[in-house]
Order: C-alpha cells, then sequence, then structure tokens
C-alpha cells in the first residue's frame, strides 16, 4: 500500500487551501483550471438508482456559477478532508462538510478523485449524492 510521504500529504492542504480560497471568492474559471476535463461525475437519482455523466469544462463552470453564485464566503462552511493515496498519482479524498444556509446547517458527505498532473494536483472526479435531478438512472453494459 502507497503511504505518503509529509510533503505530499501537505501538497494535498496546499491544494485544498487554494481551492477553498477561490470557492470563497467564486471564482468557478480559476476552479475549473485546478481540474481535469471531461470531468466524471457520479451521483444518484432521487428514489432511484446511480447516475453518471461527464462534464465538460463548460459545463462544469456553468453548473459551479448556478450553485456557488457568488462564492461560499459568509455559508459557515468547514470541511474535514481524509486523503487515500491509491499511489504517489491517484488520491481519493473522502469529505465531511458542514454549511450554514439561510440559519440552517446542512451536512454533506462526499468524495473526489484528484490525479497528479505535470502542473500538480488536479480534480478529476466528484462523487456526491443529490446532484442526479433529471439525470438518466445509470445502466449496466
Amino acid at each position: 500500500m502507497y503511504q505518503p510521504s509529509d510533503d505530499e500529504l501537505k501538497s494535498v492542504d496546499d491544494w485544498f487551501a487554494r481551492y477553498d480560497a477561490l470557492a470563497e471568492q467564486g471564482a468557478i474559471e480559476q476552479l475549473a483550471d485546478l481540474a481535469v476535463f471531461p470531468m466524471n461525475l457520479v451521483t444518484d437519482v432521487p428514489g432511484g438508482t446511480a447516475a453518471v455523466r461527464q462534464w465538460t469544462r463548460e459545463e462544469y463552470v456553468g453548473a459551479m456559477k448556478e450553485v456557488m453564485g457568488g462564492g461560499t464566503a459568509g455559508l459557515g462552511l468547514t470541511s474535514a478532508r481524509t486523503p487515500r493515496f491509491v499511489s504517489a498519482n491517484l488520491m481519493i479524498v473522502e469529505t465531511e462538510a458542514t454549511m450554514t444556509v439561510e440559519g440552517r446547517t446542512e451536512r454533506m458527505h462526499y468524495a473526489d478523485l484528484l490525479v497528479r498532473t505535470a502542473d500538480g494536483w488536479a480534480w478529476q472526479t466528484m462523487v456526491q449524492a443529490g446532484w442526479g435531478h433529471g439525470w438518466p438512472p445509470a445502466t449496466r453494459g
């Protein structure tokens, strides 16, 4: 099993610090610069099964502008992340987050696949429940 070095773990913390700062600002184009496209999305269809699709950069930017608007600043967003290195170049990050929206606290649990590129870590796959409204359910084969 791959054991990351302290420097590798710090590189993950640094990447997420940059990601979080950009998310607070609502800097969607710069967030897209931290990703590899097409981006894989894995979610579920309410009352149904899983759903999967790929987003182009343009689809990602459009969806994030709708979801994040002017950014996450002021939402009381906190995240506890657990990186799990598959290898020196592949990492699954499990996140438990809380966010305050209009006085309500929302809890989220999701995972991301980050891949090492020549420019450093990049976000490539998002696994999160609840995005599949109107998406076709996943089928085998």
